[in-house]
């Protein structure tokens, strides 16, 4: 979306990753497949910092791939807080996990392995910050899942919401890329939130629930 000299300007100028994140990225890269998934170090301190403005005290995190997100999801938690993450490849849990107890975090963690569809319904908790960052198809599966168990004033963050400039391409039938563009268009017109769509790496759709548009 942007050119390599304008990203490595960024990145020049954007807070430094923290060691385990760094371990962690190049573990990711040289032993799991997609390693493109990953949020980065672009993506990893904004997500911190919006989980340090808000504050939570419950995060939801819609695909755990390999833990990056959710080591920066939790700088903001509070210290009794929890974070659920929901990850449907039972090797990446234990990939993850095994990286949540060398940051000493695993006591704030709750994984969950399998389907979000059928997990999200039954988690019994309202949630100050979701990450969405799955499947594309169901992205607005799991909004419609999740926005009613978002306090009033919390945050939903989805990644990939640009899809490399595909949103932009109105004759595609991928699902993928269908999936982003109807979960785009639905919240664009859902009254309950207030959304800007940030150009940052792939897309990211930030939403404030409960805010009357100005």
């Amino acid at each position: 979306m942007i050119s390599q000299e304008i990203e490595e300007y960024i990145l020049a100028h954007t807070s430094e990753e923290e060691p385990i994140l760094r371990e962690l990225y190049r573990e990711t890269h040289l032993k799991v497949m997609h390693p493109r998934m990953l949020s980065g170090p672009l993506q990893g301190v904004f997500l911190k910092m919006i989980s340090r403005m808000v504050r939570p005290r419950t995060i939801l995190e819609i695909g755990t791939y390999t833990g990056y997100s959710a080591l920066c999801l939790l700088k903001g938690l509070h210290p009794e807080g929890k974070l659920h993450t929901i990850e449907v490849n039972e090797e990446l849990v234990a990939f993850a996990q095994r990286y949540f107890k060398k940051a000493h975090v695993d006591h704030q963690i709750q994984q969950h392995q399998g389907e979000a569809l059928k997990i999200i319904p039954q988690l019994d908790a309202e949630f100050d910050l979701v990450f969405i960052d799955a499947d594309k198809e169901n992205y607005l599966n799991y909004y419609q899942l999740v926005i009613d168990k978002v306090r009033p004033g919390g945050v939903v963050l989805v990644d990939n919401t640009l899809w490399d400039g595909k949103v932009l391409d109105a004759a595609t039938h991928d699902r993928e890329t269908l999936g982003i563009i109807e979960f785009n268009d639905f919240v664009q017109q859902d009254e309950r939130v207030t959304n800007l769509l940030l150009p940052l790496r792939d897309g990211v759709m930030m939403l404030l629930k409960d805010r009357k548009r100005d």
